[in-house]
């Protein structure tokens, strides 16, 4: 449908977008998944058509972009329905922010124009095996040594973690607390980082590990931003991360609704299409009714964010509507499909297993439901 916040230029890159993810995602996501890799190469290609470079510094080679042109990039990935190779691919809207923010110049001239090229790929890494969402007390630890900085600790659940060049790490270089919280850029050959592969439900496609820090040696001009204040720029970045899963989570579920449509036309069960029983009938309406209202309220959000608001509580609300909104799809997509939905292959299958990771990362339910209270004064 068309809406009042995308230009011509918005659809320009849409159509372009499409054709990419047609031709080189969606015919091998089902391979991809099953060996649980993609191929580096795809970082490059993307690169080419401008999907790396939105909305990061044109000096270094990327491209202006609104949050519209943020939203197609994240719901035409979306289409292929494989959430692994978007969420690795994509790794670096979370990793090079805080270095195109914060990092001193010539930390940002050698790193972002290879990441923004798919030459190299940027993780960020602040998750340990002791706490997820509680960044304010985190336990890897940076101690100041002359010009660099020893790092000691594990981080986990990194997404891109196995094959990242650059790795944006929050460490603790002072007391407890927020405050003590700072950001280095670890690069991913320096002696003293080993990277264990994890296993998981779903995104089997994106390489995810622990990372283990044992006295790694980093150079104190890696340090982003001041001492104390990586904690800051970490909270400015959940922002983008939260808005980016909520546009791709409401996505899948598009897909889940249309594969299901396309299924209950095309089925036939006691002599008529499964489209003609009633009861499918509504599953599908009721389907469409939750992702046409989780777009609505993704593209308002988006709308008052260009207008320079911050609204904070809205936005762990948006990433709480877009990731149920997901979940229900998924399950009565799988359901409608019957046992072919419990066969590997189908979207909707792929989708299914990837429910829970977006309803965990970037901010559990629970904490953004914590988050928007406080935030209205609760």
């Amino acid at each position: 449908m068309k809406s009042p916040f995308y230009t011509a230029e918005h659809d320009a890159f849409r159509d372009l977008l499409r054709r990419f993810v047609e031709k080189e995602i969606a015919p091998f996501a089902h391979e991809w998944d099953e060996a649980g890799e993609f191929p580096r190469d795809l970082y490059r290609k993307a690169a080419e058509i401008g999907l790396l470079g939105l909305g990061f510094p044109e000096e270094y080679g990327g491209i202006a972009a609104d949050q519209f042109m943020r939203i197609v990039a994240s719901q035409e990935l979306a289409r292929a329905g494989a959430g692994g190779v978007s969420a690795s691919l994509m790794s670096h809207t979370i990793g090079s922010p805080p270095i195109a923010r914060a990092a001193r110049p010539e930390v940002k001239a050698r790193v972002l124009p290879q990441v923004l090229a798919g030459e190299k790929i940027s993780a960020l890494a602040i998750t340990e095996p002791g706490g997820g969402s509680d960044v304010a007390n985190l336990h890897t630890r940076a101690r100041r040594d002359g010009d660099h900085y020893v790092v000691t600790g594990e981080k986990t659940f990194i997404t891109s973690g196995v094959r990242a060049d650059y790795l944006t790490v929050a460490v603790r270089t002072g007391g407890e607390g927020a405050g003590g919280v700072s950001l280095l850029l670890i690069e991913g050959d320096t002696p003293g980082l080993s990277r264990t592969k994890l296993k998981k439900m779903g995104w089997w496609a994106s390489d995810t590990a622990t990372l283990h820090f044992d006295g790694c040696r980093v150079p104190a001009e890696n340090l982003i931003g001041e001492e104390g204040q990586g904690f800051k720029i970490i909270m400015r970045n959940f922002n983008s991360e939260r808005m980016g899963m909520a546009a791709s989570c409401t996505a899948f579920a598009r897909v889940c609704l249309d594969e299901a449509i396309a299924y209950a036309k095309e089925r036939k069960t006691f002599g008529k299409p499964l489209a003609q029983h009633q009861v499918i009938r509504h599953k599908i309406v009721d389907m469409a009714q939750k992702v046409a209202a989780s777009q609505a309220m993704l593209e308002m959000l988006a709308w008052r964010l260009e207008q320079g608001e911050s609204p904070v509580a809205e936005i762990c609300m948006m990433k709480n509507q877009a990731t149920q909104t997901m979940a229900f799809c998924a399950s009565e997509a799988v359901q409608i499909f019957g046992g072919a939905g419990f066969m590997r292959g189908i979207k909707a299958e792929r989708i299914y297993r990837e429910v829970k990771v977006n309803a965990i990362g970037g901010g559990t339910e629970e904490i953004m439901k914590d988050l928007a209270s406080r935030q209205m004064g609760l």
